[in-house]
């Protein structure tokens, strides 16, 4: 008999996309550890471009990412399947990432949330009513550089999420993630 080898979710997407609606609703229920790096720089910071100027965020950041990529390891070696909902904009942060897991023990499954602009720019607006730690004031000139920046995942091994089925019931026999 074999050994179930733990999952680790890596999600990616610009800001707004649905990574963590989706961890919550789909991979949280199912027993996966959700590690949120904004969430604990919120935590320790405030909210980024209010409590704090938004062009120090990288380095509030680092350290966050060191911390929880070593919680990602101990919870791998536990046998725990873990969500990294980080937006691994650039693909050398995916690679990293896949050899962590690698490493580690888990498997990786890399999920793709492709979203439309003004999607994005109306889901952001409604978002930033809330204030939370996932309600980052973007404006949609800072938006289009997030979209300059972030590299969209070809031949990585990537798997589609569909922005219409992230929170919504699927129907009998859809094919779920």
């Amino acid at each position: 008999m074999t050994e179930r080898v733990p999952v680790v979710f890596l999600l990616v997407g610009i800001t707004g996309s649905g990574k963590t609606t989706y961890a919550q609703r789909k991979l949280e229920p199912q027993g996966a550890v959700r590690l949120s790096v904004d969430e604990v720089v919120h935590e320790r910071y405030g909210r980024y471009g209010v409590d704090y100027p938004e062009h120090t965020y990288a380095g509030k950041e680092a350290p966050v990412v060191a911390e929880l990529c070593d919680r990602l390891v101990e919870l791998v070696a536990a046998g725990r399947d873990v969500v990294w909902d980080h937006g691994l904009w650039p693909r050398t942060d995916r690679e990293a990432m896949k050899r962590l897991v690698e490493s580690a023990g888990g498997r990786w499954r890399l999920l793709y949330f492709p979203v439309e602009r003004d999607e994005l720019l109306r889901r952001l607006a409604e978002r930033n009513r809330r204030g939370d730690a996932n309600a980052l004031i973007v404006t949609p000139e800072a938006l289009d550089d997030f979209f300059a920046r972030f590299e969209v995942p070809r031949g990585e091994g990537e798997e589609i999420v569909e922005p219409n089925r992230i929170g919504r019931p699927q129907p009998d026999g859809a094919p779920d993630l």
